[in-house]
């Protein structure tokens, strides 16, 4: 009943719950107020344009954060704190004193006013078969679980842990734990038993919910064989919720509950708890150079309202839009972008469940055609797998809805952005490159807002978003002042979707975050700030290769060696190098159309590289592959290719959440051959 229903036969009318205007309507007609575009910048003493408005979201951060929570939020109780923040011991807290629901804010008061409004539609697995909720009926769905929840002993403070793909009752599952007082911590469905069972621990969660089986690009996973193998070293688990994703009927035990057939027991009405703005809202688990996953903390009111703004301004967001994320639920992306900011603003969201290429390499844009896309927010990693199958998938489809383009998850290379903006958006849709991670909550870094005629240089982040100030570091731990420079990435000054802590690891919040750069929050990523004081943020510290002396990013290289016409992908590491200390190994994807010799592609990449770069940033290694190791989410698991150069296959770790592990095996195979090669020259 909640997930196997068919497409609904009526669309939906458009009500005009709050009427958001075109950010770039507003801001292109010459003397408009600034106020037009934000409604609390009239309250701004002497704001009267962008710029200023983020100038004073910076200098007045109190002042321009207050505005927007009491303009944006409906509150049980109002805050009587703004901030009480101190980056230097890693103490976060927003809104103190304000009470709200961050289900109501979701749900119920969007159906006071537009109940048959579309809030998901979900984007099945199964080609032209979506399924489209709408407010009333994702807040009755939200209720039943709410209640269900509670009658099993669920309780304020509890979390429940969520291992399900991309549905709506994955969604009201979300909702739910909110609206009863418990915080939830999401699972990618694609994660192995013991990945699992290693968060459920560490969250102490009591109650899971989960589905009988997975279906995507095709294929079905047996998602509650895993969990029944994850809690099996869980003794804490109590009671497992069974939702059918599909009609195959699964072995259930005395702690496994039938969830659509309890649900329907339920009222549809749950009272929503009453929750302070710094009560947890979710865990959501993050790798860790420790190995051990961190289990990042966010909170009600400030997450709430930074995923709803950024959502709102840096994809020019406005009533009557269909938004279409296509990340999983189980990642930050899908918990900001596809459920907490649409949402929050009354918006219709896609819930995407397959895969790019699934049934073909089409997918997206037939998609994008059929539900009339206006804003789609994407991976690079995905945007250069259809590079690689050429634009005859695009242009088969009407994409004339899109008026924003996103890039998500890495740094996107020059020529993926100009594929992205020419072919995909017909060269009249912004690109917006956006930075941010899951501590920071929502995005931080994007072109977007802006003057309407501000330029968008590609593969560049470029603009802090409101309130948030980037600073550049050096090796001796100083501010970098000037332009056309680079350093590590840090945030000057708190921000309320920011991530609150570690759970149950405090101290690790602040060595990781706090005390590198002590006043400073560090994100861990390296940028470059260009002399017009753009940011392009340059890969992980970690991702950064020394070669003789000469520090540079893996992104970068990457970035060169893609805007070979014959490449489709590649990834760079860095390896043990006898004299340079560290060498550069690239692995590289061809486009299915290329025609090249092996010996001459390496050669000419070599020469671009050293051409566009310099000469120590040359690859010493190119293994041509067919593919590269990524997760079902799409990132490429550079930590794999490390092992195999570094031959420590002992090493290789959890390969679970690769899309296909046999492509571990073809780049063992492939780097074995290419040593041969080497030796026998």
């Amino acid at each position: 009943m909640w997930l196997r229903c068919g497409r609904t036969s009526n669309y939906f009318t458009f009500f005009r719950c709050r009427v958001f205007g075109s950010c770039s309507d507003v801001l292109g007609r010459r003397g408009c107020n600034t106020a037009a575009f934000m409604p609390e910048a009239a309250g701004f003493e002497g704001v009267s344009s962008r710029s200023a408005l983020q100038e004073f979201s910076v200098s007045g951060s109190s002042s321009f954060w207050a505005a927007v929570a009491r303009h944006r939020l409906s509150w049980i109780s109002p805050f009587t704190t703004v901030q009480d923040c101190d980056l230097s011991r890693g103490r976060i807290k927003w809104f103190e004193g304000g009470k709200l629901n961050v289900s109501v804010n979701c749900l119920d008061r969007h159906v006071h006013t537009c109940p048959d409004r579309v809030a998901l539609i979900w984007e099945r697995d199964e080609p032209g078969s979506e399924v489209r909720v709408t407010y009333r009926q994702l807040l009755e769905m939200t209720c039943r679980v709410g209640n269900l929840l509670r009658r099993h002993g669920v309780k304020r403070g509890d979390c429940v842990t969520i291992y399900m793909p991309s549905c709506p009752l994955a969604v009201a599952s979300m909702l739910a734990c909110a609206r009863i007082g418990a915080a939830h911590n999401v699972v990618f469905a694609g994660f192995s038993a013991e990945a699992l069972s290693e968060r459920i621990r560490d969250a102490q969660s009591s109650v899971i919910i989960t589905v009988n089986q997975g279906v995507r690009g095709g294929k079905v996973t047996e998602l509650k064989r895993t969990v029944d193998e994850a809690v099996q070293s869980c003794p804490a688990v109590q009671q497992v919720f069974v939702a059918m994703r599909t009609e195959t009927p699964v072995v259930m035990t005395a702690r496994d509950i039938a969830m659509e057939e309890e649900m329907q027991k339920e009222d549809v009405v749950c009272e929503p708890a009453a929750m302070d703005s710094e009560d947890i809202l979710f865990l959501l688990y993050t790798s860790g150079s420790t190995g051990k996953p961190k289990g990042l903390v966010h909170t009600q009111a400030g997450y709430l309202l930074y995923a709803a703004l950024t959502h709102r301004y840096v994809f020019d967001y406005h009533d009557g839009d269909v938004f279409g994320c296509v990340a999983d639920i189980g990642w930050i992306t899908g918990h900001s972008y596809s459920v907490y900011g649409p949402l929050a603003n009354g918006a219709t969201t896609v819930l995407f469940e397959s895969t790019p290429i699934y049934p073909d390499p089409g997918r997206y844009w037939e998609m994008v055609q059929r539900l009339k896309i206006n804003q789609f927010y994407g991976a690079p990693t995905a945007i250069r797998l259809l590079l690689k199958y050429g634009d005859q998938w695009v242009h088969k489809y009407d994409r004339s809805t899109l008026k924003t383009l996103g890039s998500v998850g890495e740094p996107i290379n020059t020529e993926a952005w100009e594929w992205y903006h020419s072919v995909v958006g017909d060269r009249r849709c912004p690109v917006v490159d956006t930075w941010w991670q899951t501590e920071t909550g929502g995005i931080c870094i994007a072109p977007r807002p802006s003057d309407p005629d501000a330029e968008i240089v590609p593969g560049m982040a470029m603009r802090p978003f409101f309130g948030i100030k980037p600073v550049l570091m050096d090796t001796e731990g100083k501010v970098v002042t000037s332009n056309n420079t680079s350093g590590a990435l840090c945030i000057a000054q708190p921000w309320p979707g920011m991530a609150r802590t570690i759970h149950n690891n405090h101290q690790r919040f602040t060595e990781t975050y706090c005390q590198p750069y002590p006043g400073y929050f560090y994100t861990g990523d390296g940028a470059y700030r260009s002399k017009e004081g753009y940011y392009q943020v340059t890969g992980r510290l970690d991702d950064v290769i020394n070669v003789s002396g000469h520090r540079i990013g893996t992104a970068e290289i990457e970035d060169v060696v893609n805007q070979c016409s014959a490449v489709a992908e590649s990834a760079v590491i860095g390896y043990s190098h006898n004299i340079k200390g560290q060498g550069v190994y690239a692995f590289v994807v061809l486009k299915k159309s290329a025609d090249a010799q092996e010996s001459d592609l390496s050669r000419q990449l070599k020469q671009t590289v050293s051409k566009k770069i310099a000469k120590y940033a040359c690859p010493d290694c190119i293994q041509i592959c067919q593919r590269l190791p990524k997760t079902r989410s799409g990132k490429i698991m550079r930590r794999v290719l490390r092992k195999v150069v570094e031959r420590d296959l002992n090493g290789l770790g959890d390969l679970s959440t690769l899309d296909d592990p046999a492509v571990v095996q073809e780049i063992i195979d492939g780097h074995a051959e290419l040593l041969g090669k080497q030796q026998s020259q």
